[in-house]
């Protein structure tokens, strides 16, 4: 009971301050429909490397966010302006194309892009791609269809409420609609090419925690599009195929028919279950962050009588910099821990300035409202984003993402979900305030505002 006074009498501190924070804030929303949403999952992050419970780390509360996103920008769907030449079935694919347009909304879509929105906007066109090859015969488009229906695919996101340059954020032309350099795209050769029951039998249906270790879907798609690539080996003058005449980009092209296949036997949301599974695979293994030159905060922290001020001063002005780009799931957060340690090492800075200067994970991730207690880390395996009429656009967070940054050690090992032997700091307290109780997937509903985003980036 005392605990439940304690936490709500927090509450109302944090309300208060949030209401002298907006008072003098002319883009915060309206108070009146200030809202607070909590989720909690018993599952274990198994993507996380193990965790080392050190010491008793201060509760870790809620934030209480403006009202959510005006629903009008989602419910009142524009007409929008379609060629009439893309031969893909968009009506038979509303849903995911409604799922995608939430999930690149026009102003997350730049923060939530290598995380959310571009792992789904790409698997639905590899999707729309596959089953509109069960009439046309054929897993890719030519160079002028996948014009129109690039050009068409975006007309129906923006409808709906989606960044107008998503081409751009993802990284998406036509000609990722086409065939590429992969030999074979017709289904019938297709499928004598390769063995199509292995396929479905590895990547029908994938484990989402262990496919990233294991590879089991993964090799099955390697090995399929080394088949097609081996289409364009040259005969020598003994009438012996060249394997060294295929490229890396020959194999990827064909990696990426092979997906398309794997879309036209599946029902769309289990193709989209496994394309996603598999890009998880790929984001997090690497820190999406461009970390600008360290040699300022080395300049202040290298000499080790320096002014702890000045020396902390330098790397949260750093950090600042890295909390307007994006936001990370937590193991996207220790990869970029573990690079920037790296990087502040290579310039002879031996001192653990994370520890020091108090970093956090969460000090990576874009911010909410610009102060450091408001960052969000995404699950290591990220969700779709969420709305509804009434609280708008969401997205979950990692309510446990206030976990010290970890100073990388002389004889480092790179960050892995594989390597369960990686130990990072404990965890906080649950946001019950219980102290030494930890709840490992504690999760929460952020429900973000317009204006939370642009006071973030100003």
């Amino acid at each position: 009971m005392r605990e439940t006074i304690a936490q709500n009498l927090n509450l109302k501190l944090i309300f208060l301050f949030l209401l002298l924070f907006c008072f003098n804030r002319s883009n915060c929303s309206s108070l009146n429909n200030v809202k607070m949403t909590m989720q909690f999952d018993e599952k274990v992050d198994n993507l996380l490397p193990l965790i080392s419970p050190t010491g008793n780390p201060e509760p870790l509360y809620p934030l209480l966010a403006p009202s959510p996103l005006s629903p009008f920008t989602i419910t009142n769907n524009t007409a929008p302006k379609l060629s009439g030449l893309c031969t893909l079935d968009f009506e038979a694919m509303n849903a995911m194309t409604s799922m995608t347009a939430i999930d690149c909304f026009t102003v997350f879509a730049p923060y939530l892009a290598n995380v959310v929105c571009c792992p789904q906007f790409e698997a639905t066109l590899v999707i729309l791609i596959g089953q509109s090859s069960k009439k046309t015969k054929t897993l890719s488009l030519n160079s002028t269809l996948a014009k129109h229906c690039l050009s068409d695919f975006d007309q129906i996101l923006m409808g709906q409420g989606a960044n107008n340059s998503l081409q751009k954020i993802c990284s998406v032309a036509p000609s990722n609609l086409t065939e590429g350099s992969c030999p074979v795209t017709d289904v019938a050769q297709f499928e004598k090419m390769v063995n199509s029951s292995k396929i479905l039998a590895k990547c029908g249906k994938i484990d989402l925690v262990n496919e990233c270790c294991q590879e089991v879907c993964q090799n099955a798609i390697s090995e399929a599009a080394k088949d097609l690539a081996s289409a364009s080996y040259e005969l020598d003058s003994m009438g012996l195929k060249r394997p060294s005449d295929i490229s890396n980009r020959v194999v990827n092209d064909c990696k990426g028919i092979v997906l398309r296949w794997l879309a036209s036997k599946l029902e769309p949301s289990k193709a989209k279950e496994v394309l996603r599974g598999l890009a998880n695979c790929n984001l997090n293994k690497v820190c999406p962050l461009v970390l600008p030159n360290v040699r300022p905060v080395a300049r202040g922290c290298q000499d080790d009588h320096s002014n702890r001020t000045s020396c902390c001063s330098a790397m949260e002005n750093y950090v600042s910099h890295l909390q307007k780009q994006s936001f990370l799931t937590n193991l996207q957060a220790l990869n970029c821990a573990s690079s920037l340690g790296k990087k502040l090492q290579k310039e002879n800075l031996t001192n653990n300035v994370y520890n020091l200067c108090h970093i956090s994970l969460q000090d990576f991730s874009l911010q909410a409202n610009g102060m450091q207690e408001s960052g969000c880390l995404l699950p290591s395996l990220p969700s779709d984003a969420t709305f509804d009429t009434s609280s708008g656009v969401s997205f979950l967070c990692d309510l446990n993402d206030h976990i010290p940054a970890p100073w990388p050690s002389i004889s480092h090992v790179p960050v892995s979900s594989c390597n369960r032997t990686v130990k990072i700091p404990a965890l906080p307290a649950a946001a019950s305030g219980q102290k030494g109780l930890y709840n490992k997937e504690a999760m929460f509903l952020l429900l973000y505002a317009i204006g939370i985003v642009l006071i973030t980036i100003r």
